[in-house]
């Protein structure tokens, strides 16, 4: 057996319209989300790599707030792109950024 709901036809288009505006909304949330660049995480080994600097140089500036990590696991670090050319830029750093 089916159940069956029966709406007026003024309902009916309102219902659909505001479907159309989410499928809309959302296609262009999914292009906005598609346009962002993608932000590599490093280890704390490659990004001193790419700062020029010693991994102790990154611990110690990591532990110090002057750049921001996110935590990988137990032990490790980990570092965006994006956070180490703010670093890089803020402190005037000349490394390898590429």
């Amino acid at each position: 057996m089916q159940a069956f709901l029966l709406i007026s036809e003024s309902d009916w288009k309102e219902l659909v319209s505001r479907v159309a505006r989410l499928e809309e909304a959302e296609q262009q949330h999914a292009k906005e989300k598609a346009e962002l660049p993608v932000d590599e995480i490093l280890n704390v080994r490659q990004a001193a790599v790419r700062l020029g600097m010693k991994p102790e140089g990154i611990r110690k500036a990591r532990r110090a707030g002057r750049l921001k990590g996110v935590r990988l696991n137990e032990k490790e670090w980990g570092f965006c792109t994006s956070e180490l050319s703010r670093y890089q830029n803020r402190y005037n750093r000349q490394g390898r950024m590429g």
